[in-house]
């Protein structure tokens, strides 16, 4: 990576891509009704992903940016869980048929805050009124410290393969500022636990740009992260909107890195994950080479939604839950964030649109230009251009930001095809805001380019 490049793009603003256009774009103009017609319309022969979005904790981490809540009351969670499966029930009776799922993802929040039996209740649920494959991923995402043996088993019995472990960093002093504490004893016991119960696929989260995170302390996490050997790692810049997420305002931002230093900590744990095996892929994964993440990077088959770089196919993700968002072929539908607001909705017998984006065709060619650049650090805009019939000249030409990370070096022009260079790859959402239309960097929402 080149500081010179982090110091004039690592404090712009930007989105991290995981759709195009971005939430902030979504409009109360999308609501219950144009999702029921959404799903309705859905082609017979197409299949989906599931996004259940569980927004529960048991206390809260300072650096969190997720919809959640803290609750102590189980009966909360177990009513909240019957709403999952009435919407899960309410969709499916909307689209009218059983259609075939290849992926299931649980966030939050803490999935796992469920008791056991509720879990397995929601995965019956699911599979009644789905179609799952016998091969389809079903991942969870999971707080080490809150994770028991009976949850494990009922993770087990209903078909969980993956699970995604929050590390952020096991600095103590770090794990004190974030209002995280959490030992590497208690990551090794769960993730032995997992493995026991067959639960192969092992991510783990890690966070820079923390409180109190220097170079040393990264490596130090990583160094004792690899010696869980997981398959995965996401390594993400941790986003201080205090504004946005009151809760931040816990942490002091005396005691943050600058960009520069992000910059060297980014680099320091991509380039230790890289020495140690791990294929780098994209802005921020890394996975072992035989992962099925990694051949979908080197296949130039991997994709991006709401759950960052994915191997899914899918071109319908239908979300669940408070402030759960979906994607189908006509644009993007975004639950109630209220937990009271979304639980009535589905009582109700209604859906729980609160707002959404109805796509144009110059959405969807923008839209494939960026997933290509986040996904592979390239883009044949010739090509993409002609599949959505349009010129790619006029893209180009369009792409005003494109000028000065063409005469930085960031990007290289051959012909209509772009690429990014490989020491500028930590700007490629840079890149990717080349393209985007609807861009107001005077928004603070989004966390810095490095």
């Amino acid at each position: 990576m080149r500081a010179d490049l982090a110091a004039i793009y690592g404090e712009e603003r930007l989105p991290r891509y995981t759709s195009y256009p971005t939430a902030p774009h979504f409009t109360s103009a999308i609501g219950p009704d144009t999702y029921a017609r959404w799903l309705a319309e859905l082609p017979a022969g197409a299949s989906a992903s599931l996004y259940l979005h569980v927004p529960f904790c048991r206390e809260m981490c300072w650096y969190c940016g997720c919809h959640t809540q803290i609750v102590r009351r189980d009966e909360l969670i177990a009513g909240y869980q019957r709403t999952l499966r009435g919407e899960i029930a309410l969709a499916a009776e909307t689209i009218g048929r059983r259609i075939k799922v290849e992926h299931i993802h649980f966030g939050g929040g803490t999935p796992t805050i469920m008791a056991p039996e509720a879990f397995a209740e929601l995965m019956a649920t699911t599979r009644q009124r789905f179609f799952v494959l016998p091969s389809a991923e079903i991942a969870v995402e999971i707080d080490p410290r809150t994770l028991t043996a009976d949850m494990v088993e009922a993770m087990r019995l209903s078909g969980v393969n993956r699970a995604s472990l929050g590390v952020q960093s096991f600095d103590p002093v770090v794990q004190r500022a974030i209002n995280r504490v959490q030992s590497f004893e208690q990551t090794a016991s769960v993730v032995d636990m997992l493995r026991g119960a067959g639960i192969e696929g092992i991510n783990f989260d890690l966070i820079y740009g923390l409180p109190h995170q220097s170079v040393a302390s990264c490596l130090d996490t990583v160094r004792r992260s690899l010696a869980l050997a997981p398959n995965r790692f996401s390594v993400f810049g941790y986003a201080h909107v205090p504004d946005f997420k009151k809760h931040q305002r816990m942490i002091s931002e005396a005691v943050l890195p600058d960009g520069l230093a992000r910059h060297d900590q980014a680099c320091a744990i991509a380039n230790a994950l890289k020495e140690a095996g791990y294929v780098q892929i994209g802005l921020d994964h890394f996975a072992r080479p035989d992962d099925s993440m990694a051949v979908a990077f080197e296949q130039g088959t991997l994709r991006r939604n709401f759950q960052g770089y994915t191997t899914d196919k899918s071109e319908v993700l239908l979300g669940f839950g408070a402030s759960a968002i979906g994607h189908l072929p006509q644009g993007y539908v975004q639950n109630e964030v209220q937990i009271g607001a979304y639980a009535q909705s589905i009582a109700a017998g209604r859906l729980a649109t609160a707002k959404g984006y109805g796509l144009t065709d110059d959405d969807r060619l923008r839209a494939d230009i960026i997933e290509r650049i986040m996904c592979e650090f390239s883009a044949d805009l010739g090509d993409i251009c002609a599949r959505h019939g349009a010129e790619a000249g006029a893209m180009l030409k369009s792409a005003v930001r494109l000028k000065p990370l063409i005469s930085d070096g960031v990007v290289r022009l051959d012909g209509d095809r772009l690429a990014v260079a490989k020491d500028s790859r930590f700007l490629v959402r840079s890149v990717a805001a080349a393209f985007d239309a609807h861009l107001d960097t005077a928004k603070q929402l989004h966390s810095r380019a490095v």
